[in-house]
């Protein structure tokens, strides 16, 4: 049987998305009883105290289906932001809001603009739609070109992607950049301005930055604008795969009609809802991060490793005089998992999440040692 004269076009020669490596399985490959894992970005303080008391508390009802609306998340979130429930709508994950959104606006023939370097999985929910990613250069110094991104809207435009806090590169865009980007964007064919979608995953590590725009204060003025963000980053739920968006009543009503029924699990609903109010949780995180960047900064300026200074937890730097995949190789075999970036057209870097102080030191050994013994050696 030819499988293939029955797949959709669009799923023809559709590549995966390359998953950051678990522990477990480095373990196993490389034979190895220790390692630690910054390639991720996840919280290396662990989930929310408050998350984790909640959910035990519910374990023995995992038997009951969710509630298929999350009401008491959309709750807590309601109440943390002071927005309207209507305004709120959940997700398992990042990546699927990015495919929710996708399946309920994208086109065969329509056009998606993204920035060179953002997040891999815009461009890929296009493609499984038929529609096509309009790639724009950054700015120097890893910077999304808002500007030029507004200029490449045309008639067939349907929605812009902005990621910020960018990943992999950690850079931001101002309230100033953001305010006039959105004024700047043209009309499509429908008469209408695109729809704008503001990924904030890493919101509460770049919003110590002044000049960082809070997409929640764009949203009144601008009803094509879709905002979202997560729990896997600062709160430490990645495992559990629940995240959260902002948009207008309307929008928001066609996403609820649109996502399948019950796709948040019941424990991440009740963790969300516990997380969401754990102040303690984000102060020392952001405390260990701001930290971790200082130390790494630090020692990246001592060993002459270029890097660029990120608004997130994780930082790009330059893995020369090895290729990203070569020093990523290479630091495995030392039980390190860092994240190189191939995928990303970054060959010539990779990415590191700021981990506890002591797996940044053993980072840094490890790097010591790899540039120590020198490329081909």
């Amino acid at each position: 049987m030819d499988i293939t004269k029955l797949i959709r076009k669009e799923c023809e020669g559709f590549k995966p998305y390359v998953a950051g490596k678990p522990i477990e399985t480095i373990k196993r490959e490389m034979g190895l009883k220790s390692v630690i894992k910054l390639a991720s970005n996840e919280n290396p303080l662990g989930a929310s105290k408050k998350a984790i008391e909640a959910i035990k508390e519910n374990l023995k009802e995992i038997f009951y289906y969710p509630d298929s609306n999350s009401y008491a998340l959309k709750k807590g979130l309601s109440e943390h932001y002071r927005l309207g429930i209507r305004n709120i709508f959940i997700g398992a994950g990042g990546d699927e809001i990015i495919e929710l959104i996708a399946k309920l606006f994208f086109n065969k023939e329509e056009e998606i603009v993204i920035s060179k370097h953002s997040f891999i999985r815009y461009e890929m929910a296009a493609k499984l739609m038929g529609s096509k990613a309009v790639v724009v250069a950054m700015k120097e110094g890893f910077k999304h070109d808002l500007t030029a991104m507004a200029k490449a809207c045309t008639e067939k435009t349907k929605a812009i992607f902005v990621t910020n806090p960018n990943n992999p590169t950690g850079t931001y865009n101002t309230k100033e950049e953001l305010c006039k980007f959105l004024k700047e964007i043209p009309l499509n064919k429908a008469g209408l301005k695109p729809i704008v979608v503001l990924d904030e995953a890493y919101f509460e590590y770049a919003s110590l930055d002044e000049d960082y725009p809070d997409g929640l204060d764009f949203l009144k003025e601008n009803p094509n604008l879709i905002i979202f963000r997560t729990f896997s980053k600062i709160y430490g739920l990645a495992g559990l795969r629940v995240a959260y968006g902002f948009a207008s009543e309307e929008i928001v009503d066609y996403i609820e009609r649109t996502r399948p029924p019950f796709n948040v699990n019941r424990l991440a609903q009740i963790g969300g809802t516990a997380a969401i109010g754990d102040k303690e949780q984000v102060t020392k995180s952001l405390k260990l991060v701001k930290e971790g960047k200082e130390y790494l900064y630090k020692e990246f300026k001592d060993l002459k490793i270029e890097y660029i200074k990120s608004a997130g937890n994780f930082i790009l730097f330059k893995s020369f005089p090895y290729k990203g995949k070569e020093l990523f190789d290479a630091l495995v075999k030392e039980g390190v998992i860092i994240r190189a970036l191939d995928e990303y057209e970054l060959t010539d870097w990779a990415r590191v999440t700021i981990g506890l102080s002591e797996e940044n030191e053993l980072f840094i050994d490890k790097l010591k040692k790899i540039f120590g013994r020198g490329k081909n050696k």
